[in-house]
């Protein structure tokens, strides 16, 4: 589950571009009121919307509620219509909160009611994209995005809700591209966000470090350093350095103490290195600030690894009857090792046909395949997974196991151990699993076939950096 939790921090990132559009068009009302006294919290929101950052939640709250004041006394002022839509978007995302999704749409309908898309009102169209990303909707996220950059072609806060949408459908290479065009257009720390996710996607780790560094330190307000800060926390999560994870979100809570990912990546962390009645405690501070359907998940694994099976069911009962936004892979994760694994498959199916395309589906699909007993399908599924460039843990132990069913002993003995290599503790309930698999697996022949030689050096078990003469070319869009 661990390998969505940087995309989902970055789509509050571009959320917040969105807000920035918005905020463009009527920031003078607030700038021009004669000698500016020190910026109010809804100003504040303002001036980081500016930059493309994250406002601090309190901030963002004020500035909804200026907007929601200024709408009753001006109900035909679209372009507030569409910045309501667009705070309204970003504060459901960062508080995992989907009652604010209805309010968002009505806000942006609204707005293209009082000024349609055909008189430019790309702001109301950019914020429908954002809105169709947060609630898993990439289909729709990328119409949005691809009519506002056909419309205006620079307009940067167009290419954020691109790049989300093309890496939920699976297009990597046309999110790739997104992204370079982002980078010519704009600057700043939002930019250097969106090029560590890329960068780790493409398994380009110290790459991803390096340009999460760079968001940290373009940061300027404490919100979107947390932001930063809880990214480089994962990324050290994934590369199996608990220790280094917990500083880096140790970090960030010091600057924004509720910090929810960071929250949530101290618990990961804490539980790695055997401190799990602390991890319990975090968990449960993280899903009250921010119950994400895969927190829950993690969350509930955890417990099942400890032995308190009554709280593992709570939360998995919990995962299964809430109301969710982009909660069909946790809920087919949940079927497939936790209920129904039939069913698992026919809940991912069905988002495979939608077009979603992306690592993390391909992934629970081919292991709800497994799960039911169909291991030669799954096997096309966690090739999918695990060759796109992302270095998940989890995937490849998944790879590994469905290798193993198929009596595939050389690529199953060489994937789990590739997943230990990856993050050893990547999961409280899995990597046991990975390390008993392992062993089951055992060790290879002493003697290799007739006119095979067995190559000398250690073998390379990290991703080459984007600056290496030797990177892997880059692989073809996936539809």
């Amino acid at each position: 589950m661990k390998s969505q939790n940087v995309s989902r921090t970055v789509l509050a990132a571009g959320v917040g571009a969105v807000l920035a559009a918005t905020a463009l068009l009527y920031a003078p009302e607030f700038l021009g009121r004669g000698t500016p006294p020190p910026p109010g919290p809804a100003e504040r929101a303002v001036i980081a919307a500016h930059a493309g950052a994250q406002a601090a939640l309190p901030d963002l709250a004020a500035l909804i509620a200026d907007r929601e004041e200024w709408l009753r006394a001006h109900p035909d002022d679209g372009v507030s219509w569409a910045e309501l839509g667009a705070a309204y978007t970003e504060r459901g995302t960062r508080l995992g909160d989907v009652r604010d999704y209805p309010r968002a749409e009505e806000a942006l309908r609204r707005s293209l009611a009082e000024r349609p898309a055909a008189r430019g009102n790309t702001a109301a169209q950019l914020g429908l994209g954002a809105l169709a990303g947060a609630r898993g909707d990439w289909r729709a996220a990328r119409e949005w995005g691809e009519r506002v950059r056909k419309a205006e072609p620079g307009r940067w806060p167009a290419y954020p809700v691109l790049i989300d949408a093309y890496n939920g459908l699976g297009d990597y290479g046309a999110a790739r591209k997104a992204m370079e065009r982002l980078e010519e257009l704009h600057a700043g720390a939002v930019v250097r966000a969106r090029a560590s996710q890329t960068y780790r996607d493409r398994g380009w780790r110290e790459d991803a470090d390096a340009a999460a560094l760079d968001a940290a330190s373009l940061a300027e307000a404490d919100a979107e350093k947390a932001a930063a800060l809880g990214r480089l926390g994962d990324l050290a999560w994934e590369r199996g350095e608990p220790e280094e994870a917990l500083e880096r979100h140790g970090a960030a809570l010091r600057l924004v103490r509720d910090h929810g990912p960071s929250l949530a990546g101290r618990a990961r962390a804490l539980a790695a290195l055997g401190r799990t009645e602390e991890a319990v405690r975090e968990w449960r501070a993280a899903l009250a600030r921010l119950p994400l359907p895969e927190y829950v998940l993690e969350a509930g694994e955890l417990s099942e690894s400890l032995g308190l099976d009554a709280d593992a069911r709570a939360q998995y009962e919990r995962l299964r009857t809430g109301t969710w936004a982009r909660a069909e892979v946790p809920l087919g994760l949940l079927g497939a090792d936790h209920g129904d694994p039939a069913a698992a498959v026919v809940r991912l199916r069905a988002e495979w046909a939608r077009g979603h395309r992306s690592v993390g589906t391909a992934d629970a699909l081919g292991w709800a395949l497994f799960r039911s007993g169909r291991a030669a399908e799954a096997l096309e599924y966690a090739k999918r997974a695990t060759e796109e460039g992302l270095r998940s843990a989890l995937f490849t132990y998944h790879r590994g196991e469905i290798e193993r069913a198929l009596e595939l002993r050389g690529p199953a003995r060489r994937h789990l151990a590739e997943a230990l290599r990856i993050n050893p503790a990547f999961s409280p309930l899995h990597a046991p699993r990975a390390a008993a698999a392992l062993a089951a697996v055992g060790e290879p022949p002493d003697e290799l076939p007739e006119g095979v030689v067995r190559p000398e050096g250690p073998s390379r078990t990290e991703g080459p950096s984007r600056t290496e003469k030797t990177a892997a070319p880059e692989a073809g869009t996936r539809a």
